[in-house]
Parts: structure tokens; sequence; C-alpha cells
């Protein structure tokens, strides 16, 4: 059998895979995701390709129908969970191989349990200590599944691994970085609004001589937020993280506290500052003008009136983030994406609109907040030109 013959039967084996995966997810059938999975693993598939070629695309294919609106919330959640129990057993079942010594393409130096070394199968050469690493969510991150999926291929290379979770604070982590002393954290985030606190997180981790790794949707498909926020490295996907911690990471010097304004002088301006202590009020008062200027508005129902002051929250969460970052796209970049999931439920992006006008008036002595918010505003207009608020949210 040839090479190319070898590839080929390999991506068919996890392509079928995927397949079966998504169409059991999709009917929250948890016990034929298990065996789509486990089936591919029996036929030669690799953990690591099962992690990163299966799972991780059924599930961000159930990101994109969420978006889509194909699926509610409670149905992400729920393939979520289907692969995060997945996930574990797959780990189970790679310890129990490895102690009882089976033999085969299974049977390779595993984990014994989360934070352990590798544990080598009987007559198996056992992978080297590959150095110890901590993966985590920063403060506020829900979406613990990419950083799940790391710490699960950085296992199956060797490295001792503590597992953290979803929303680690950082002082949290900071008191378990002195107890364990690990050679590198890996910090995950895919939502740019947890950028502030990822910063927090990086320089903290860095002033105890701990070399930081980030990695995740929040950080940039090229990694500009990881480089302007000062980690010691960025990695597109699991593989690459995992080929980086396997050169290593040069450690910073211990106690080398950086400033915040270091990384980003233009906070010395205070936007970002004044507008999060006033963030309440602006909601409140962005609610108050769509209420006097929109008729529709004042004929909303509570559920539609928490709705928009959701909304209006979220336009603001993402508004700070680009004045702590000074990035007029990755505000634009939330209003596009935004106008896609609106209009995927029939409902014109230029709804945002009248919101964005508002904080205009509201934020009118802040320059930097101003550019932002023009920016956003003719990016709606770029792509509706209809009327800029037909009526209420037919989903509140």
């Amino acid at each position: 059998m040839t090479d190319t013959t070898t590839v080929t039967e390999g991506g068919s084996l996890l392509a079928r895979a995927c397949e079966e995966l998504w169409q059991a997810v999709r009917e929250r059938d948890e016990y034929a995701a298990g065996q789509a999975v486990f089936s591919a693993l029996a036929a030669g598939a690799s953990a690591e390709d099962v992690l990163l070629e299966v799972i991780a695309p059924v599930q961000r294919r159930v990101g994109g129908e969420w978006a889509a609106g194909r699926f509610t919330v409670a149905q992400e959640h729920a393939a979520t969970a289907i692969h995060d129990r997945i996930i574990a057993a797959m780990a189970h079942r790679a310890e129990t191989l490895g102690a009882s010594g089976a033999s085969g393409a299974s049977a390779s130096a595993v984990p014994s349990a989360a934070g352990s070394a590798p544990v080598a199968a009987a007559g198996v050469e056992p992978v080297a200590a590959a150095g110890s690493v901590t993966v985590a969510c920063v403060d506020g991150e829900w979406h613990s599944l990419p950083a799940r999926l790391l710490a699960e291929v950085l296992r199956h290379r060797g490295h001792r691994v503590d597992f953290l979770g979803a929303k680690v604070p950082t002082p949290h982590l900071i008191a378990h970085l002195h107890q364990t002393a690990p050679d590198a954290v890996a910090l995950s985030s895919s939502i740019p609004v947890r950028l502030p606190g990822a910063h927090a997180a990086i320089t903290a981790v860095q002033a105890i001589g701990i070399p930081v790794l980030v990695g995740g949707a929040a950080f940039g498909p090229d990694g500009r937020y990881a480089r302007l926020l000062g980690a010691d490295a960025w990695a597109p996907d699991a593989r690459a993280a995992a080929g980086l911690l396997a050169q290593g990471l040069p450690r910073p010097a211990t106690g080398a506290v950086r400033q915040t304004v270091e990384d980003l002088p233009h906070l010395s301006d205070q936007e970002y500052t004044l507008v999060l202590r006033n963030k309440r009020q602006l909601v409140k008062n962005t609610l108050t003008g769509l209420e006097e200027r929109l008729p529709a508005v004042r004929a909303y129902t509570d559920a539609q009136r928490d709705r928009t002051a959701e909304d209006v929250v979220h336009i603001l969460d993402f508004l700070t983030t680009a004045l702590y970052m000074d990035d007029a796209e990755l505000f634009t970049g939330f209003l596009d994406w935004t106008g896609d999931v609106l209009e995927a439920r029939h409902v014109p992006a230029g709804v945002l609109d009248p919101g964005l006008a508002i904080l205009q008036e509201e934020l009118k002595d802040f320059p930097r907040a101003l550019r932002i918010l023009t920016r956003g505003r003719a990016a709606l207009r770029g792509r509706d030109a209809r009327p800029p608020f037909p009526g209420p949210r037919h989903d509140a």
C-alpha cells in the first residue's frame, strides 16, 4: 500500500467519522456520537486526529448552525456537552488501555489522569516527558472546548497537563501556578471582549517567571491582539500550539511587571476607563433614547425590552474592548457578525444603527469612541440600505 493510499484512506475514515458524529449530534444521540468516535479509533485513527479533525470541525459546524438560526442555544449547549463527555471517555479509555497493557494503535503512552504524567502501555516505548503545561480559559470565557482539545493533544504528546477549565479568575490562576510551577501556561479565549482580562492574566503570569502562549478566536486570525498584549507566543490551532510548546518558550524575568500603558499607550487618555465605568448609565440612556425616538420601541413587551437591553450591553462591551485595543476593526467585525446573525433571523442589520447614533451623542467628548462608532455605522450602511428600524426583533 502506498503512502498516498494510506493518507487517502485515513482521510476517508476521518471524513466518515465526522459526518457520523454530526448526524448523531444533530439528533442528540450521545450513544451514536460515541460510536462514531470510537469506531474511528478502533479502525486506526489517532486520538489527536479524532480530536482535531472530527470533534473540532463538528463543534464549529454546531456554532455555524446556531449563527444561521437553525440551532437554538439549548441545542448548541447539548452538542457541546456530548463532545465534552466523549473527550472524557477517550481519555479514560486511553488510561485503561495503558494500565492494562493493551497493544495496537491506541496502546501508546497515555495520560493516567488530569495533571499526571503519561503512563506507557506494557511493551510500548514511553513518550518522553515533554514538560508541564497549565491550560486555562481567561476570566469570563465560558467556551472551554478549544482549551480542552489542546489539553488532550498535549497529554497525548507527553506533556504533564493541568486543565483548569472555563472562566478562571486571574488571582486563582496565579495561586495555582505558585503551587505547581509549570513550564508554560496556555490561555484560551474565543470572545474578544475578554481581551482586557487576558491582558491582566498574561502580565500576572509573566511576573512570576512563567511564559504564556495564547490562542483562540479572540486574539484575531493572525494573532495581532496576542502581540499587542505582550504574550510570549500565539498559535492558530492546537497542533501549532503543541509544536511551540515542544520547542520550549523562554522564561520571562521573575518580577518584571509591565504596566498596562507600556503595551497599550493609548490607554493613557482614560477613554476606556471612563466609558467602562459609565456603562450602566450608557445602557439606560440608550434605551431611553430609543423609546423617545422610535414608537415601535415604546410598544415593546418586557421581554423585548430585556432583549434590546442585552443588545446594547453587547454593543458597549465590544466598544470598550475596541477602545482598550485601539482597534476599530474589532468593533466593525462584531457588528458585521451580529448583522449576519440578525439577517439569518430575518431582521435587517440596520436595527443596530439607532443605538449607535445615540451612543455617538452620549460619547461626543470621547474622540476615539466617536471614531469607532462612526466606522461602525458606516459598516452597517455598507451592508444594508434598508430602513434602519423596521420593528421589534421577532425572536424576543
